[in-house]
């Protein structure tokens, strides 16, 4: 029987056009038809969530993703995605629902600047998840930096 194919949940938002994190996709997956699919939080101000205005960070995380999706099928891999909920745990958790992830990958930016991270993101997404977890650090002011990769 042959193995189950690989299937690799990406969650990144501003990260998501970074080199970083598009080589670091890339050498993660190991199995030449590995499936991947990306989510873009629609990340919100408090002031146009509450007014309900999430019009331009949805058209924002759309520019990302489709940017991100250009760079993964130019390295080779098959990927997909869409725009997910701004809370990024309930959008992996959506995501979810209609892809078999066997992985996650998690951009954040540096630890001084990631809100994520902030928030405990990455553990709170293994506990919650359970899946093989990878952090990966994106550094969108400095794109000529090597992937930094953090197992979980």
């Amino acid at each position: 029987m042959p193995a189950p194919t690989q299937h690799i949940l990406v969650v990144a938002n501003e990260t998501a056009t970074g080199p970083e994190l598009h080589h670091a996709v890339r050498s993660f997956a190991a199995d030449p038809a590995a499936r991947v699919r990306v989510v873009a939080p629609a990340l919100n101000s408090r002031l146009r969530h509450w007014l309900s205005d999430s019009d331009a960070a949805r058209d924002d995380a759309e520019t990302r993703l489709d940017g991100c999706l250009a760079e993964l099928s130019g390295l080779g891999l098959e990927a997909d995605g869409h725009v997910g909920d701004a809370d990024p745990l309930q959008a992996i958790a959506d995501a979810l629902t209609g892809f078999p992830a066997t992985e996650l990958v998690i951009a954040t930016h540096p630890e001084a600047r990631s809100n994520w991270l902030a928030h405990d993101l990455v553990d709170r997404a293994l506990a919650r998840f359970g899946l093989p977890t990878v952090h990966v650090v994106v550094d969108v002011t400095a794109h000529d930096t090597a992937p930094a990769l953090v197992a979980a």
